[in-house]
């Protein structure tokens, strides 16, 4: 069960913060009994969820009421060259002639099947970080024990919406002498050493140029010149604690929502690029939906069965270590692909009419132009 948290146990979000540089050595840090447990190794942790219970396998399906193919509506030649016209019309570098006077020979068709599986899961890393020290309230262990990570609750973004966030774990708070600056808040400038002046770049601190008798003007004849990396005050604000001379260590959760996706389309004898297929848009046939979905095993198309078996196969291995599932859904669709031969000419040309809303795709179009040129 997740842990419902008080005012006093609130999560600071941390996902609009800038980036925090990297952590200071681990042996700066105390080990503290009431979190030793939130980090191991290199004090960054995975930490593995609970297993979820699958959904309900199935109802066995009457597909034959589901396979009406009559539901995608046939590609007629008017049809044809319409989506051709509007293809060629959006193409700066392709003339409309050839769309408006070639003569259709053929329309081979076909209907295809794309099952779709997609998870959505969460992952939750923590990690050392820090942020300069302002007198802030320290939400340190002597408030309590910090809660584990999963038992943090938060709001989780609209399923299969992807998005990373960072909160402060509550009691993880501790304050530390700036490890760059060693608690001075400043540091000795390293492009003058401390000195606020540098030698000059233009007379090599020699005071005069080369083979002249009159004074380098852009020292003025000193030889040296003020140092531009700490405008001559010979140190620098550290970077790291801003001058704080103080930093706040506290460890940050890192939570990831991922969608993971798992594509196939069926077989087919026409000659259409198989990822212009795999995002087109298509008719839905099925879809399913729940925490963790059971494999399609009576689909009429058995390779349509077999692709949703290894889906959810792959799915399940590679999140099984790492994340927790929240969601799962899985779909088929159907995809009509047309493949029109016509002749232009004196020869013969192809293109293709893939997905519900006629897009095109050209093999070799007869009218394309590049910098006013014909390409012949």
């Amino acid at each position: 069960m997740d842990r419902d948290l008080s005012d006093e146990d609130s999560v600071a979000d941390l996902s609009f913060e800038a980036d925090s540089p990297p952590a200071p050595p681990a042996e700066l840090l105390d080990r503290l009994p009431s979190y030793d447990w939130l980090l191991q190794g290199g004090g960054r942790q995975i930490f593995f969820p609970p297993l979820e219970a699958p959904g309900r396998p199935l109802d066995q399906r009457c597909w034959s009421s589901f396979m009406d193919l009559s539901r995608v509506p046939t590609v007629t030649e008017e049809v044809a060259r319409e989506a051709l016209l509007s293809f060629v019309s959006s193409k700066c570098c392709y003339g409309s002639a050839a769309a408006g006077d070639l003569v259709i020979q053929e329309l081979k068709q076909q209907t295809l099947c794309r099952y779709r599986l997609e998870t959505f899961s969460e992952s939750r890393i923590s990690e050392w970080t820090f942020q300069p020290f302002t007198n802030q309230s320290v939400d340190g262990p002597q408030r309590g024990t910090s809660p584990r990570l999963w038992d943090i609750r938060v709001q989780v973004p609209p399923m299969f919406h992807e998005d990373t966030r960072k909160f402060q774990v509550p009691h993880s708070s501790v304050v530390k002498e700036c490890h760059k600056c060693h608690g001075r808040g400043r540091y000795k400038c390293s492009g003058c050493h401390g000195a606020g002046m540098v030698r000059c770049s233009s007379c090599s601190g020699a005071k005069r140029k080369a083979k002249q008798s009159r004074r380098c003007q852009m020292c003025s004849g000193s030889g040296r010149r003020r140092c531009s990396t700490c405008s001559g005050r010979g140190n620098k604000t550290c970077a790291t604690c801003k001058g704080e001379k103080k930093l706040l260590h506290f460890i940050q959760l890192v939570i990831m929502w991922k969608n993971s996706l798992f594509e196939f389309v069926s077989e087919h004898r026409l000659n259409c690029p198989g990822e212009l297929l795999a995002k087109a848009k298509g008719e839905s046939l099925f879809k399913d939906e729940n925490t963790m979905v059971y494999p399609i095993v009576d689909f009429p198309l058995r390779e349509i069965s077999l692709a949703s078996q290894r889906g959810i196969a792959e799915h399940s291995a590679a999140l099984a270590s790492r994340a927790r599932v929240l969601q799962q859904r899985q779909t088929i669709e159907l995809i009509p692909l047309t493949e029109v031969h016509y002749w232009y000419q004196g020869q013969t040309y192809v293109y293709y009419i893939y997905g519900t809303d006629h897009r095109v795709y050209v093999v070799d179009y007869p009218e394309r132009y590049c910098c006013g040129c014909t390409i012949i």
